[in-house]
């Protein structure tokens, strides 16, 4: 592999009569952090197999550096791989695992002590050399396995869902140093994921998938800002999605208009006005005029730490959810106040029903 890149072109693959990839194609530069994020049964885990090697395409070719790798065995490709389940030998100690990779392929014992120190002072488990599996905890085994899939300095490493097992607190801090890792490293990471947040924190692009396709493609906050159907919408977050209708060039909703950005319309005469929660502005009294204007009925509220959520009943069978930052000085809304919802046309989308 001449650098870090990879190429899908048209991948497909089948099991029986069931497409569980369908015709994938995206390129991914040298260095990127790239997610291929989805619910369950999208295809995701298989089209990473597909780049490991372990599963083979039926149509399509996979390429990395510029070669066709698609009917390259997997030890064959140059890969890192740090898997859900971390794979580590339990009869190894920490050392001898990270050294693995060097050792199939007959690296000298010199080299291999130190790109195992480096590699072990990289992910923070320097002095742990001599430890074996059952005496690490969830967080260091996920270091340990990091560890080896670097330690060959390999341009590009694929991550199976690596934090699944971790709590909330250290999940984020492996995220965090994952990221630091790749970018000291400068090498190009392919990471799957059905955690939204994870996606968002963590990708330079993130790549929705539906049903073995890709639904949308590109950086996290246009994905999350200006997605493209209902599906990513509501995948990608918390999402209000109003039914609305085009009344010449208005948008009417219930309670009236509901304005939208220009760039997110469609020909459609009926469909869905999408605005995340955060966007919407919650008031009591008399508002200001505004553009969009909802008035509704506060039918929860529910404490979340940093922010308030409201559920809002809108009339003509429409809820709208609402976060509220959980500032000081501030009076939640309680259930049962009539309160007006406020937002911008240009953070709202015109998207298909």
């Amino acid at each position: 592999m001449s650098d870090g890149s990879v190429a899908l072109e048209g991948v497909t693959k089948r099991y029986g009569s069931e497409t569980v990839v369908a015709g994938i194609s995206l390129a991914i530069p040298a260095g990127e952090f790239f997610t291929l994020l989805g619910p369950s049964g999208s295809g995701k885990t298989t089209t990473l197999s597909m780049l490991a090697g372990f599963v083979m395409a039926d149509e399509g070719r996979v390429l990395m550096g510029g070669r066709d790798m698609t009917r390259v065995p997997p030890r064959g490709r140059g890969l890192g791989m740090v898997f859900q389940n971390y794979a580590i030998f339990p009869h190894l100690t920490v050392a001898e695992n990270v050294a693995f990779p060097l050792s199939v392929k007959g690296t000298s014992k010199s080299e291999i002590a130190a790109r195992v120190a480096e590699a072990l002072a990289m992910v923070k488990l320097t002095g742990f050399e001599t430890r074996y599996q059952r005496q690490l905890s969830g967080g260091q085994q996920q270091r340990v396995a990091l560890a080896r899939a670097i330690v060959a300095h390999p341009r590009v490493v694929l991550m199976d869902e690596p934090l699944g097992a971790l709590d909330k607190n250290l999940r984020y801090h492996m995220q965090v140093e994952i990221k630091d890792i790749q970018r000291r490293l400068g090498m190009t990471v392919i990471y799957v994921t059905h955690d939204q947040e994870e996606a968002l924190t963590m990708s330079d692009r993130i790549a929705i998938m539906e049903r073995g396709r890709i639904a949308q493609m590109g950086p996290p906050r246009e994905v999350y800002e200006k997605p493209q159907s209902s599906f990513v919408a509501s995948f990608l977050g918390e999402a209000n999605l109003l039914r609305v209708r085009r009344d010449g060039p208005a948008v009417r909703g219930p309670g009236g208009s509901v304005l939208v950005a220009a760039e997110g319309g469609l020909s459609a005469a009926e469909g869905l006005a999408f605005v995340r929660p955060e966007k919407v502005r919650v008031e009591s009294g008399r508002a200001e005029p505004a553009p969009n204007r909802l008035t509704g009925k506060v039918l929860h509220a529910s404490f979340l730490g940093n922010i308030v959520r409201y559920e809002i009943d809108a009339g003509d069978g429409a809820t709208l959810l609402c976060d509220a930052a959980n500032a000081a000085g501030v009076e939640p809304h309680r259930p049962g106040d009539i309160v007006t919802m406020i937002w911008r046309p240009e953070d709202s989308r015109f998207l298909a029903a």
